[in-house]
């Protein structure tokens, strides 16, 4: 447990306008006397720039970081992180407080995961979407093969598309899983119609802004409807939250979501949503968990699934020729007679 005074110190230390964790949280939430399960396995999750209820990436971790704590008996709280430069105290807010798992969320977190981990060595970081160029004890990457994901979605969408045009509104291209999405889809739809235009836009911000934006979004989708676009994938949080959501007011026009099946998440794309390229964080976050308190830690880099979700109301929009080839490609992809075309620094 955390000793008197402690809590009034970290607070005192480590509070910024990017916590939506205050002392008062923690005192009656998670580290409260009442909860034994802290004494044994506390988790704290830092999201990246964003919400927790982001309907996507964010989202998706925190509801594997839940799940895991359920699953291993152990507390879980989570700090929302509003700018990059509050990497570092928001994970040492966690790590201070004497949690033993901290879940670290995006690539931008990466810089800021090791040296707390190095900072820290008894706490377990695990770091969803944070390549490992070299094991540490203390650490493991949630990694996916996104260009897969993304393959699947062009390849879709090239079959859907009557105008022979496609678009993508995507998070800022210094996220590499990012970029990994965006060629995958446009490498997917090529696969398909090599005489396929894909329109291709990535927010031009920084980490602040780029997942975090719907309204560029959404005039980005509008923009490549009106060039003829009538397929979109929004892959970039809730900036392509709002390009969904634009879409769904376009008649005929379909769109396809990205982490999770957005169909619960985005209720207001209903009317386009045709798939969404999912990663599987949820699953992927729980399970390192459980290993870590079943005494069996990864380190390294960890890889979890990737695929498309069920299509839903527009189901019947989806031929079972399409589906057919759909699966014929997932199941090539996974065995490695397909490449996607994309190689890491590609874009």
């Amino acid at each position: 447990m955390i000793a008197d005074g402690t809590l009034e110190n970290l607070a005192a230390k480590y509070f910024t306008d990017s916590f939506s964790l205050t002392y008062d949280d923690i005192e009656d939430g998670v580290y409260g006397e009442d909860e034994e399960a802290a004494g044994d396995h506390c988790i704290g999750l830092v999201t990246d720039v964003g919400q927790v209820d982001d309907k996507s990436f964010n989202q998706s971790a925190w509801e594997g970081a839940q799940a895991g704590a359920e699953a291993a008996g152990a507390s879980v709280d989570y700090i929302e992180t509003q700018d990059a430069k509050d990497y570092a105290n928001n994970i040492g807010m966690f790590a201070d407080a004497g949690c033993e798992i901290i879940v670290t969320v995006g690539f931008g977190m990466g810089e800021a995961t090791i040296e707390a981990a190095a900072n820290y060595p008894d706490v377990y970081f695990i770091g969803v979407d944070q390549f490992q160029g070299e094991e540490i004890a203390n650490v493991v990457g949630l990694m996916f093969p996104e260009d897969k994901a993304g393959f699947l979605a062009g390849a879709l969408a090239a079959s859907l598309s009557e105008t022979g045009v496609i678009a993508a509104v995507l998070g800022t291209n210094l996220v590499p899983p990012v970029q990994a999405f965006g060629a995958g889809y446009a490498n997917g739809a090529a696969h398909i119609n090599p005489d396929i235009e894909v329109i291709k836009t990535y927010h031009p911000g920084g980490f602040d802004i780029a997942f975090t934006d719907p309204e560029w979004g959404g005039t980005t989708a509008r923009q490549a409807m009106d060039s003829g676009a009538d397929v979109v994938f929004g892959a970039g949080g809730k900036t392509g939250n709002g390009a969904l959501i634009e879409v769904a007011g376009e008649a005929g026009a379909f769109c396809i979501g990205v982490d999770t099946d957005q169909w619960d998440t985005v209720p207001e794309a209903h009317p386009c949503l045709v798939t969404s390229a999912m990663k599987l964080i949820t699953p992927g976050v729980a399970d390192l968990i459980v290993g870590f308190a079943e005494g069996n830690e990864a380190t390294g880099n960890s890889y979890g699934s990737v695929g498309l979700a069920s299509h839903h109301d527009l189901d019947s929009s989806v031929s079972q020729e399409i589906q057919d080839m759909i699966a014929a490609l997932d199941a090539a992809l996974m065995d490695g007679s397909q490449s996607t075309g994309y190689s890491f620094g590609d874009e």
